[in-house]
């Protein structure tokens, strides 16, 4: 997908998600922001990490009462329908995957074979930019 592809992508996302208004903090709002610039560069990996962050920035604002609560059990705690916090949490595993690697001095195959990982982090920039949007959008006012 080329940059005029991507914002296409993102302005289809909420074209289709959001249908009536919601207010987010503008934290939330900064991060999101980058988010879509992130993922408009083709910054996937900065795509996924900065989704995860902009969706417990939304939930710690909306759910968390001022607690410090870790992102797993706030995503338990929240209000979602079953099937976005079933998302969340895929995308929260498979961020912590790559911001915890476990082997890396393991890295022969991603030396050998980059294309695998940046087809596979295209894929989940997509997923996580849905995830993301029906996050913020899933409190709307109609």
């Amino acid at each position: 997908m080329n940059e005029e592809a991507k914002w296409a992508f993102i302005t289809t996302l909420d074209d289709e998600l959001l249908k009536g208004s919601v207010v987010i903090s503008e934290w939330c709002a900064f991060i999101v922001r980058e988010c879509d610039y992130a993922f408009v560069a083709g910054a996937n990996l900065a795509t996924v990490i900065t989704v995860v962050a902009a969706i417990e920035t939304y939930l710690r604002a909306e759910y968390a009462g001022g607690q410090r609560v870790r992102l797993v059990d706030l995503v338990d705690k929240a209000p979602l329908q079953q099937g976005l916090r079933d998302d969340i949490h895929k995308l929260r595993k498979y961020r912590n995957a790559w911001v915890h690697v476990t082997s890396p001095e393991d890295d022969e195959i991603i030396l050998q074979h980059p294309e695998a990982y940046e087809d596979e982090l295209e894929e989940w920039a997509k997923l996580a930019q849905r995830t993301l949007r029906r996050t913020i959008y899933e409190n709307q006012w109609l």
